[in-house]
């Protein structure tokens, strides 16, 4: 807890949770089904934060007694190539989870090698199928992101019926699915941007607040209801103070201007972006159970 009795949601806690859940569970799989769910990541380019990210995510893979099995090809790989890779892991029967790690390299054609995955191991949830079922209400794969995010806000504040959310940011990586899951549990729903007129006074009459607009610091505390628990999916790096060689890390929310005002919110960094992983590998287990036949793993 903070001051004024604000608290600071722990989504590191949370998501090692997450992941020792799932690692319970796998053992349940490999006892039912005779093998090991698996995860396959394609990483094309050298990217250094995408070779952070992937590394991170085999680590926590293999960590969770799942296979992961590692594609890496170079930044001048053909889009022909990279969609065969894509139709051989959809054919891989040892392969539960496909995510090619984004951003791709500027001639290959990032929507076309999504719709190449089968939306049944599109793991980041990006499939236009996956998202038409979660618009429907259906069992889905969803981006990972805002999974998480509904998670900590579930783990606040239990039942969020009639809670009035507002979305800030209408990407298909965050904002979308954020409102369509918010929607599934029963909360009125405002999808706001940049270009919303009276933002301030949108944001003011929520009860939840998602910021995932890609602007550091844009959501300022007198924006923010008392009592209101935000959840901050910004990742932004401010210039560098004299004498640094980094600037730190803020969200898309003035924290410390929030801290007057909310019941709680998550901290950048060790907020939202712990749960990412952590989601990614509860989606590949429910794609393994999907695909074999089985329940979805309670408490997942």
């Amino acid at each position: 807890m903070t001051k004024n009795g604000a608290a600071i949601i722990d989504g590191k806690a949370y998501a090692a949770g997450l992941r020792e859940r799932i690692k319970a569970e796998v053992p349940k799989f490999q006892e039912e089904t005779g093998r090991t769910p698996g995860l396959a990541v394609v990483l094309v380019g050298d990217d250094p934060a995408s070779q952070v990210y992937v590394a991170s995510k085999h680590k926590a893979t293999i960590a969770a007694g799942m296979e992961s099995f590692e594609h890496r090809l170079p930044a001048d790989t053909k889009q022909e190539d990279l969609i065969a890779l894509v139709e051989k892991l959809n054919a891989d029967e040892t392969v539960d989870g496909i995510l090619v790690q984004l951003p791709l390299p500027d001639h290959l054609d990032e929507k076309a090698v999504v719709m190449a995955i089968d939306p049944d191991k599109d793991v980041d949830g990006l499939h236009v199928i996956n998202a038409g079922r979660l618009a429907n209400g259906e069992e889905a794969l969803t981006p990972c992101t805002p999974l998480g995010s509904l998670m900590l806000l579930k783990d606040q504040l239990g039942d969020l019926s009639g809670l009035n959310a507002v979305v800030v940011g209408r990407s298909i990586l965050v904002g979308k699915p954020m409102a369509q899951l918010l929607l599934a549990e029963n909360c009125t729903v405002t999808m706001a941007h940049s270009r919303t007129r009276d933002l301030p006074d949108v944001v003011r009459r929520a009860d939840i607040v998602v910021a995932a607009v890609g602007r550091a610091e844009m959501v300022k505390g007198d924006w923010l209801k008392d009592g209101a628990v935000v959840i901050d999916v910004g990742i932004n790096r401010l210039a560098p103070d004299p004498g640094k060689e980094k600037g730190r890390l803020v969200g898309d929310v003035a924290t410390a201007e929030a801290m007057d005002h909310v019941r709680a919110i998550t901290p950048v960094p060790g907020g939202v972006g712990p749960m990412t992983i952590a989601v990614l590998l509860r989606n590949t287990l429910v794609a393994a159970s999907m695909r074999a036949g089985l329940d979805k793993p309670k408490g997942l």
